[in-house]
């Protein structure tokens, strides 16, 4: 019984048949022997040598190529030229190192992976008097940092907790501590002293090897745009979202969370809209294998994320790479003893402000004045439909990783838990994800290894974003009446005095029943086949599969919509599966030290299956069965199914001369199942070139400069994100629905829907990068500029044909859409005695333009008795808001005027004109962190600005045309003639005065705290008695302040998720507050 519920959570009760069964005993039994064989490896150590006379350097050679252990010895005492003979089999390594030493005045001690040989017969003299240990900024020991003494040459070694002893000849010397990871520091000493050093890890940022397409590259040679976040980057965060997490982090990259709901996901924009229907959301790839779902991955198994902006880092994915492309590598095992870490955090959220409505008071005068007519005698609450409908809620997260190895072995394995509610009652989303990656080496040319993720999630979702309607939550809670209560006398939930169709918020929250249940597993297995010295084979297959549910049920009694149809349910059903086979070539090579070349072949073949299905039933008698099958009246089931399939062979070459001239090409071709056979081919590449400059014989004696890059970048890349609706698209599409009557009998019929288009092709991006990247002062002062443009052709729009075919239009390649931008990233780091701090600036300037579309204007964005908010026209920016030129209230008439565009004295469809721009001038975001001893602050702050938002919500809240509540605003409404105010007159039906306007068009520019960390590690002395290797606590504000002029409850909210229409709110679900409360152990 204990197991039940977990089994019912995680969904192993739905997957445990046979075959699935086998499948995963054979995954765990293969991550058990890894996991013991890397441990069983880690601690045996043998020997086996054969040596007559040979030196120390050659016996300590040999031993560290067959233990791994790294051998330190004084440069003294292998200059004495000592000679060893032995004849080892099999020895421990102790019992060879005593071989190896007996006939020796030396002495041995073992560290860690470290072997320390020492003379036996030091005197008073020679003991070395100066100790210490070296950390980095984080005050971690750092291991192998070479330690030099300057008056002797002599050279030792930090041991893995990052201490040291050496000898000084006199009473005041130097040392000086490099590592390859950080920046060289010398120290005046004293004999006898104790120092504690920290060295600077500036110089990383040149050596950091950064994931790109198909491959490694270090970020100092790469010479496309591409934006690094690390995993450091936001562990402050704590988040299960993987796009609020890096959010602000990337210059270029504008994600944006159009609802504050748990499962209300991210927008992700790179450099701009490149497309107006087939989408604009990058190519996200996880270890390799292509995904559409982000909702699902644990942010704390991420080890980097590489954002490729331009064509030529995109180019290697051709066809959908025109989005940019997001790498998502996840963490792997190092060689090492396990290490077990535990992660958990909990916290509150609550909405960061009200909306100010009116009361029981002041609704009653508004409805006289609109001569709404009921016994309101009989309605005596005062109700706040906020504070019924928000609550403080709470969430959780926990997440137990382990992860070690040897140099055979090497292996990650997670598991986490999530529970968030949402600020909205009911709304909650339950998570849980399991991760494992393990990378075997099988010989000294051949390594397998496997990503494995599985993940499941519940949540009860509210519906929001659709202004008051019958559904919409936030707006109900802002217009339902003050003055009734949330049950009447019978239990079943009160309505609109003047309209008993309207039921209050409530009810649309505790009135139906909703749960999806959602279950995916993904990875991939590879082989990497070492053939010759340079040459590597890599096979990967990929795979992909989801699962998702979805129960509704509508109460039959308790709401007067459920009431109408005698109770609703629906359930509906989704599958999609996707798999992946790819195999590549690479070479890599160094000629006469200062030629660098590299190449890549390879070839890919991918398959998409999706299937979906749909029924409703109305007609429930009771409460009893919620299912479809406990109504008596079906609608028309509804099914879908879509298959695509692609091939592609890609092709890389990089070189470079002396690391100062730099060359790279890539190349792809590709072949989509959904275009005609004439245009099913595509071929995309890209070159790019790169000039250190610094390393110029006029720079090179420039101290304070330690590296200067120039780039240009040049690329093709396509968009063949068509929805899986049109996956057939060039042969016409079938629509089902087309009943006909033939003997007297209904016969189930279809036609089609649209016309076939075999030239269809995707929508192709030329793009243009220059670059600059600076790195100076030891740097750790870091720059990079970029500017770019984008121009897009062939794209995908519905043109309208001639009514004579029967078809209001046809899917065609005709339209252009062109952006281009400035980016900018400054980081700094700072060291002040014992406090450090580093500052991470980003900031993107994105300008877009329509082009030609066919002629024609594309409208979107509807909005409630009214048209659509949004424009699409040619030689304007995407998107602007379209209406009506507001100018004031008429003193005598309090109707509002509104501009005459055309001056025919008639305001009508002609006078409609650009009233606001949802695009921004700018984004940015910074990020500060300072550290003292065991303290650490970490502060960001996000903005935009110079965008506007479109305040639909406002047209409900300060229309005054009927039964509804409205804002507080409308208390400075139009009531005597010669008034003088800018809220116009209460008039019953009138949508004249609330028209879609730049009376509601407002500035959206922000400026948001986003988050505040405050941590503590716990300090070594404590850390050795409780017996672990680091610890620490940590409190979190998410969404402490925005400084906005915007008036409604998020400037950030967008209630239309597609690319014609953005930047409105109405009824938007806003963003929470949070405090959290989190911990951090490792064993």
């Amino acid at each position: 019984m204990f197991f039940s519920p977990l089994l019912s959570f995680t969904g192993l009760s739905v997957i445990f048949s046979k075959r699935n069964l086998l499948i995963m005993k054979l995954i765990f039994f293969l991550v058990a022997v890894a996991i013991l064989q890397a441990n069983a490896n880690g601690f045996a150590q043998t020997v086996s040598l054969t040596k007559d006379r040979a030196s120390l350097v050659d016996v300590f050679r040999e031993i560290r190529k067959q233990t791994k252990y790294n051998v330190i010895c004084d440069a003294s005492i292998l200059s004495q030229g000592y000679k060893v003979s032995v004849n080892l089999k099999s020895a421990s390594l102790e019992d060879a190192m005593g071989q190896c030493l007996k006939d020796l005045p030396l002495t041995f001690s073992v560290r860690d992976k470290n072997i320390i040989v020492n003379a036996k017969n030091l005197g008073e003299a020679q003991v070395p008097n100066v100790k210490g240990i070296v950390a980095d900024q984080n005050g971690r020991p750092i291991p192998g940092v070479a330690v030099t003494v300057k008056s002797t040459g002599k050279v030792t070694q930090t041991t893995s907790d990052g201490t040291f002893v050496v000898s000084v000849s006199e009473q005041a010397d130097e040392l000086m501590f490099s590592h390859i990871s950080y920046v060289t520091q010398t120290l005046k000493v004293v004999a006898g002293q104790s120092v504690k050093v920290s060295l600077t890890e500036a110089t990383e940022v040149l050596k950091d090897v950064v994931v790109t397409g198909y491959g490694t590259q270090k970020k100092k040679d790469i010479l496309g745009a591409v934006s690094v976040i690390k995993s450091e980057d936001f562990e402050d965060r704590p988040s299960t979202n993987l796009g609020y997490s890096m959010q602000g982090k990337a210059a270029g990259v504008q994600i944006i969370r159009p609802s504050g709901k748990p499962q209300g996901g991210f927008s992700l924009r790179v450099r701009g809209t490149t497309s107006i229907t087939a989408g604009s959301e990058p190519l996200y790839i996880i270890d390799g294998v292509p995904t559409q779902l982000l909702f699902d991955i644990n942010p704390n198994d991420i080890e980097s994320i590489s954002v490729l902006k331009d064509a030529s880092s995109a180019a290697i994915y051709g066809a959908s790479g025109a989005n940019g492309v997001v790498l998502i590598t996840t963490k792997r095992g190092n060689t090492g003893k396990a290490k077990l870490s535990l992660s958990a955090y909990t916290g509150l959220s609550k909405s960061a402000n009200k909306l100010n409505v009116l009361d029981r008071t002041q609704y009653l005068s508004l409805m006289d004045e609109l001569g709404q007519v009921a016994n309101w005698n009989n309605f005596t609450a005062n109700t706040d439909w906020q504070e019924e409908v928000f609550r403080t809620a709470s969430l959780q997260n926990y997440q137990l990783a382990v992860a070690g190895g040897n140099e055979q072995t090497k292996y990650y394995i997670s598991g986490a838990f999530s529970q968030e509610q949402g600020i909205v009652k009911s709304n909650e989303v339950k998570r849980g994800t399991f991760k494992t990656n393990i990378d075997q080496k099988v010989t000294d040319r051949i390594t397998i290894g496997a990503s494995l993720s599985y993940a499941r999630w519940f949540d009860r979702n509210i519906v929001s974003d659709v202004g008051s309607g019958n559904s919409g939550v936030i707006m109900n809670a802002l217009t339902a009446s003050p003055v009734i209560g949330i049950y009447n006398a019978d239990g079943t939930f009160t309505a609109n005095p003047l309209r008993l169709s309207f039921n209050n918020p409530v009810a649309y929250i505790d009135g139906s029943e909703n749960a999806y249940n959602n279950s995916r597993f993904y990875g991939n297995i590879y082989a990497n086949v070492d053939i010759i010295k340079g040459l590597r084979f890599r096979s990967m297959f990929g795979y992909d599969n989801y699962n998702s549910k979805y129960n509704y049920f509508l109460d039959p009694f308790s709401t007067d919509w459920g009431r109408v149809n005698a109770g609703v349910a629906n359930f509906n059903t989704g599958q999609s599966e996707y798999w992946l086979s790819e195999n590549t070539l690479e070479y890599k090579t160094i000629l006469k030290e200062k030629h660098v070349f590299e190449a890549l072949i390879g070839f890919t073949s991918q398959k998409k299956y999706g299937e979906s299905s749909s029924i409703e039933a109305k007609g429930f008698s009771s409460t009893g069965v919620k299912t479809v099958n406990g109504g008596s009246i079906f609608g028309r089931p509804s099914a879908t199914r879509s298959e695509r399939s692609n091939v592609s062979a890609i092709a890389r070459i990089r070189y470079a001369y002396d690391d100062k001239y730099l060359v790279s090409a890539n190349f792809r071709a590709d072949a989509a199942s959904p275009f005609g056979e004439e245009h099913r081919r595509g071929y995309f590449p890209s070159f790019s070139v790169g000039w250190r400059i610094s390393k110029e014989d006029f720079l090179k004696d420039v101290e304070q400069i330690n590296d200067i890059k120039i780039r240009y970048a040049w690329g093709s890349v396509g968009n063949d994100g068509l929805v899986d609706s049109y996956a057939y698209a060039a042969y016409g599409l079938v629509g089902t629905g087309y009943n006909y009557v033939q003997g007297g009998q209904v016969y189930a019929g279809t036609a089609p829907s649209t016309p076939e288009n075999k030239s269809l092709q995707w929508e192709a991006t030329i793009q243009n990068n220059i670059g600059l990247d600076i790195a100076m002062f030891n740097s750790r002062v870091n720059l990079t500029i970029d500017a770019y443009q984008k121009k897009t052709t062939q794209l995908l729009l519905d043109k309208p044909v001639a009514l004579s075919s029967g078809f209001s239009g046809a899917l065609q390649n005709i339209g252009k859409l062109e952006n281009k931008g400035l980016e900018f990233l400054l980081s700094t780091r700072n060291t002040i005695r014992t406090v450090k701090w580093s500052t991470d600036l980003n900031l993107s300037i994105n300008r877009n333009k329509v082009g030609y579309i066919g002629g024609t204007d594309i409208l979107d964005g509807f909005i409630n008795l009214r048209q659509e908010a949004s424009l699409i026209r040619e030689g304007l920016p995407l998107a602007v808001f379209y209406g009506y030129v507001a100018n004031g209230v008429d003193p005598q008439t309090g109707m509002m005027i509104y501009q005459d565009i055309n001056k025919d004295n008639i305001i009508d469809e002609k006078d409609k004109t650009v009233i606001g721009n949802p695009n921004p001038k700018f984004t940015c975001g910074v990020t500060n962190n300072v550290s003292y001893k065991s303290w650490n602050l970490t502060v960001f702050v996000q903005g935009v600005q110079g965008n506007d938002v479109f305040n639909a919500t406002r047209i409900e809240t300060e229309g005054m045309n009927d039964f509804r509540n409205q804002s507080t605003a409308v208390l400075e409404r139009w009531k005597t003639p010669g008034q003088i105010t800018n809220i116009p007159k209460a008039i019953y039906a009138n949508v004249s005065n609330s028209d879609i306007s730049s009376r509601f068009v407002e500035n959206g520019s922000y400026l948001r705290l986003k988050s505040v960390t405050l941590g503590y590690s716990l300090p070594k002395g404590i850390l050795g008695k409780l017996g672990l290797s680091s610890a620490g606590l940590y409190v979190t504000g998410e969404n402490l302040f925005t400084f906005t002029d915007y008036s409604g409850y998020d400037p950030e909210a967008s209630a239309y998720s597609g690319n014609g229409a953005f930047g409105i709110d109405f009824g938007s679900y806003p963003q929470a507050r949070q405090v959290i409360f989190g911990l951090n152990v490792s064993f």
